[in-house]
């Protein structure tokens, strides 16, 4: 695992914990759509770095 995976996982995981903590507070669903595309978007990024897949 390189260290730039191990960010983006983490950064990813972090914005889908705000997912949850804005929906809990009922905030705007755009803002809850665009941390939603933002986590998903690193998570994935990180699990690709991990399989060699993009370098």
């Amino acid at each position: 695992m390189t260290g730039l995976s191990t960010i983006l996982i983490v950064v990813g995981l972090f914005l889908a914990g705000g997912v949850y903590s804005f929906h809990k507070q009922k905030l705007p669903n755009g803002v809850i759509a665009l941390l939603g595309i933002c986590s998903v978007l690193c998570l994935v990024a990180g699990v690709l770095r991990i399989q060699g897949i993009w370098e």
